[in-house]
């Protein structure tokens, strides 16, 4: 791989952009990236594990006094600077908490222990480390992810640079949000460690189920290069309507839109809620212990228990985790019941015969509803479907699902997704269509700013501060780009 470094920063912004030929390039190779470095044989498994551990900081206008001159930062710094507010007194415990495991791999290893683990981290999380000084999480965190003798042990995830949920983004910054994290990682861990990435996972495990959003989003996710995503067993559902019967082997996500094109690919299901104690107390490995071989297509292969939480928050993961960790990792070798990461599982069955037309399809959750009242693939027609339903049933909704049903991203934020959806707009309408320079400063501040915008955290956090903060960055984003188009 002959590319050029390509810095962290650039005039103070992260490096989100410029290098699309390079990523597009790098991140389309198909070739396997796991599978001759794999310890592991498919027919000695009887079932397999994978967790994975999902960090993010927002970056917010909290550098100084005055909210409307005041420097974007991490969440985490305006931990650190305001020790005395609030969970303040985390902030050095969340900073270990990303880099540990760059220490607990090579420990493990080491001792002739064989350990997995994804990690999924936000480009914002990335950028705000390096802004406020904290390097050396990320040097800790380097060897993991660059070390031939330990990369192999470890797979990064890919996700939305900005930690923004899908269904309440607008869809065409999808690839905006995808592109910029995969120029994030390349600038911090180098090409070579990006050419590995090869599975995603959704902010907030949110799957849109809007037909025409859905589409789109698959589309994006294999356009930027991705071969599968992680997806939340009640967030989808079988061609035929029901709840998933084998939520343990991966399965075909297919979306269709309303003029009837599909797109799929491949999905591995995280099962039950989302509680941090499930991989803080290694619940994946024992459910595993519990599992026998099945069958895709007539081929023998071991399920997999797949769960996701946060890497840092609650005390569990802070304090519990490596201890359960390490003792977990301690109880199995390369046999029987065993650790593996995604990508690595999905090329041994692979090179065992299993292809993605063989895994069984699933769709996301509510479609078929929709489908039910759709007499003619034509643009526009999930939308009337979904106004028939409505109209029967007023709660009904299709905003999507995640790792909770109880919150919405949309409903009662409009104060955020209004001026957030007119920038999104506004930046489409000033850079598509023309000749932009994706290495100016003028582009890269603007989609900054726009990526920024989307950060789920301005809705999460419920109104006051956090939704100030949103709308201040949609501010900043427009007259950013009112500037550029005088």
């Amino acid at each position: 791989m002959n590319w050029q470094p390509i810095p962290e920063m650039v005039d103070g912004l992260p490096n989100i952009s410029g290098a699309e030929a390079q990523v597009g390039e790098i991140t389309r190779a198909d070739n396997p990236v796991f599978l001759n470095e794999t310890n592991l044989q498919l027919d000695r498994l009887q079932a397999v594990f994978a967790i994975a551990m999902h960090m993010h900081q927002p970056l917010i206008p909290a550098g100084g006094s005055d909210l409307r001159t005041a420097d974007m930062i991490s969440n985490l710094d305006w931990m650190m600077r305001n020790p005395g507010a609030g969970d303040s007194h985390n902030a050095p415990v969340f900073a270990e908490c990303y880099a540990r495991m760059g220490d607990i791999v090579p420990e493990l290893v080491h001792q002739g222990r064989n350990p997995r683990v994804m990690l999924d981290y936000s480009g914002q999380l990335l950028h705000g480390l390096r802004k406020m000084g904290r390097g050396d999480v990320l040097d800790r965190l380097r060897g993991i992810t660059c070390d031939h003798h330990l990369r192999r042990y470890v797979e990064w995830l890919g996700t939305m640079w900005g930690h923004a949920v899908a269904p309440s983004t607008p869809v065409p910054d999808f690839m905006l949000q995808m592109r910029a994290w995969q120029h994030q990682f390349a600038a911090t861990f180098g090409w070579e460690a990006l050419a590995r990435v090869r599975g995603f996972s959704p902010p907030e495990m949110h799957l849109p189920n809007h037909p025409d959003t859905a589409h789109e989003y698959v589309k994006a996710l294999r356009e930027c290069g991705y071969r599968w995503l992680l997806v939340q067993e009640h967030t989808v559902e079988c061609l035929d309507g029901h709840e998933l019967r084998e939520k343990h082997l991966p399965h075909r996500l297919v979306a269709r839109n309303s003029r009837g094109e599909e797109a799929s690919i491949v999905a591995i299901i995280k099962t039950q809620g989302s509680d941090t104690k499930l991989i803080g107390q290694m619940q994946p490995f024992h459910e595993a212990r519990t599992l026998k071989r099945r069958d895709i297509g007539g081929i023998s292969v071991p399920p997999i228990v797949t769960q996701i939480g946060d890497g840092e928050n609650g005390g569990v993961m802070m304090n519990e985790f490596p201890a359960a960790y390490r003792q977990a990792v301690g109880q199995f070798d390369t046999e029987g019941v065993v650790n593996v990461n995604g990508t690595e599982y999905l090329e041994m069955l692979e090179q065992a015969g299993v292809a993605p037309d063989m895994m069984t399809p699933i769709r996301p959750v509510h479609q078929g509803r929709v489908f039910d009242r759709i007499d003619q693939w034509r643009p526009g027609a999930a939308d009337e479907a979904i106004a028939q339903i409505k109209h029967e049933q007023s709660d009904f909704s299709m905003e999507g699902g995640s790792w909770t049903n109880n919150i919405s991203w949309i409903q009662n934020y409009e104060n955020v997704l209004t001026p957030m959806n007119k920038l999104s707009a506004q930046f489409h309408q000033v850079m598509d269509n023309r000749d932009v320079d994706k290495n100016s400063r003028a582009y890269r501040n603007a989609l900054f700013h726009l990526l920024s915008a989307e950060t789920s955290c301005f809705r999460y956090w419920g109104q006051g501060m956090w939704t100030d903060y949103g709308q201040e960055i949609c501010r900043r984003g427009s007259d950013i780009l009112a500037y550029d188009q005088a």
